[in-house]
């Protein structure tokens, strides 16, 4: 399994207030949760993660109005 890696835009709020993301090659499982917190709180296939950052990369996510 991986290291929890947490984004780079974190850094400015001293890293304890953010999302982590660690891989499980062997499952094929992606785990996200909170910087303050020490158990995964989602669970994600590697496709169902990869969807998402497309959808984020695409700005499906953005905030309208």
């Amino acid at each position: 399994m991986s290291e929890w890696m947490k984004s780079s835009f974190s850094n400015g709020n001293g890293g304890n207030n953010c999302v982590e993301v660690r891989t499980a090659e062997v499952a094929n499982t992606v785990f996200v949760r909170h910087s303050r917190h020490h158990r995964p709180m989602l669970q994600f296939s590697r496709e169902e993660w990869s969807a998402f950052l497309a959808g984020v990369k695409a700005g499906e996510f953005d905030e309208v109005g």
